[in-house]
């Protein structure tokens, strides 16, 4: 507790350093914009020269603190891309570079994980192989599928691997096509949807659903969100139904 106390304050106190910063910038910015046109270009001709002259002279790369690189991502948004790599110390590859780690940072959740994965019960393990017992034309995933429905959560490579402990094939052989002779027969009557994630400059993260047709590999673009809900994913869908309309799958075109 004491230690999540003490991140709290460091969070805190870096932010009210950016906000000081940045106001102490917005002044600045404010100052030059009031002062005449030929003063200002001047005193930028002596910076622009100032700054080649110290990287020339600098031995190795520039050390930058969260400060400074919020600092130069947004002022880099009012500056060309042209005139980018003569005014900025750092190219615009290097600036997404720093977008991404915020993006991993923000998603990594270390303090919460644990060393090692969890041991799984022996009364799951026992009704694993009773499943499969009872049940000889049952493989690992469908063994998995009817346990999440037990409320059971496990993975498919657990249970694969308390079958093969326990001498049962996980995936035993059915008679019928397998599922890529399924697939390949009925590709034209298949649309499978996913949701894309993208992180804005802000980390925020928005989601995006995508459709794809498996008989003509053409992918659809459904709609954006911040907070998707089942309601809003079924009626994307049903408009794109109506959007293909007698071109949609399994119309016999």
């Amino acid at each position: 507790m004491l230690r999540v106390q003490g991140s709290d304050c460091d969070h805190r106190e870096v932010l009210l350093s950016l906000v000081y910063r940045l106001l102490r910038n917005l002044f600045g910015l404010l100052t030059i914009l009031v002062r005449a046109d030929l003063s200002k270009d001047v005193e930028l001709l002596v910076l622009r020269h100032e700054n080649q002259v110290l990287r020339r002279q600098l031995a190795g790369r520039p050390q930058w603190d969260h400060a400074d690189r919020l600092r130069l991502a947004a002022l880099s948004r009012l500056i060309c891309r042209h005139q980018r790599t003569k005014i900025f110390p750092v190219t615009p590859a290097t600036i997404l570079r720093w977008h991404r780690h915020l993006v991993s940072r923000k998603w990594a959740f270390t303090n919460r994980r644990c060393p090692g994965r969890p041991r799984t019960r022996q009364p799951v393990k026992r009704l694993i192989v009773r499943m499969a017992w009872e049940n000889p034309t049952w493989g690992h995933r469908r063994i998995q599928g009817e346990l999440a429905r037990l409320g059971y959560p496990i993975a498919a490579s657990t249970v694969w691997e308390i079958l093969h402990i326990a001498g049962i094939d996980p995936a035993p052989r059915r008679a019928g096509p397998t599922w890529r002779q399924f697939l390949t027969a009925q590709a034209h009557a298949i649309v499978a949807c996913d949701f894309l994630v993208v992180e804005t400059m802000m980390l925020k993260r928005l989601y995006v659903l995508v459709f794809i047709e498996h008989g003509t590999r053409r992918l659809h673009l459904a709609g954006v969100a911040a907070h998707p809900t089942g309601a809003w994913t079924v009626q994307q869908a049903r408009n794109l139904m109506m959007d293909l309309g007698d071109r949609s799958p399994g119309c016999g075109s």
